[in-house]
Order: C-alpha cells, then structure tokens, then sequence
C-alpha cells in the first residue's frame, strides 16, 4: 500500500466512509485541472464543495466532469481576455 492509498484508507474509517465509494482517480483529475485552469487554492475548496454537494444529494453522477470541464473553459475565457489596464497614479507633471 502507498502512501496516498494508506491516507486515504484511514480518512475513509475516520470519517465512516466506505473506501469503495472513493475515486481517487476522479478527485485527482477534478483538482489538477482546478489547479492549473483557475488557480492553485480552488482545487481543494472545489473538491470539498463537490463533497458538500455529494453529500446534500445535489450533485449529479457527472458532477465532478462538469467542474473539470468548467475550469479548463475559464482557462480559455481568461486566457483570451486581455487584463484590464491599471489607471496610472502620475498626475501630469510629476516626472
């Protein structure tokens, strides 16, 4: 057993969860993507949102594709946007 299954086994009892329920695969993927296509710190907020929303019956079986495509499209929104300009502080003369 490595490192990762052996956390996740004692999470798992920890928490009452059964580990055959887990899709480490799946988690994984969602986060990386999160990770890399929005921004490092959303990659866990959005998987315990997805925990929440699995919990609370509201999320779909096609959840987690959905988040994973989500965030590869606001890679691509925010990568065609150009940043906004930032108005300058000099007031004329000041040079």
């Amino acid at each position: 057993m490595n490192v990762l299954e052996e956390w996740t086994a004692r999470v798992c009892r920890e928490l009452g969860v059964d580990p055959a329920r887990v899709d480490r695969t799946l988690v994984l993927d969602l986060t990386r993507d999160v990770a890399h296509g929005v921004a490092r710190p959303a990659a866990p907020l959005t998987a315990y949102l997805l925990g929440l929303a699995q919990g609370a019956g509201t999320a779909g079986p096609d959840a987690a594709g959905r988040l994973s495509r989500m965030a590869k499209d606001w890679a691509a929104e925010t990568a065609e946007t150009p940043p906004a300009e930032t108005p300058s502080t000099e007031t004329p003369g000041d040079t």
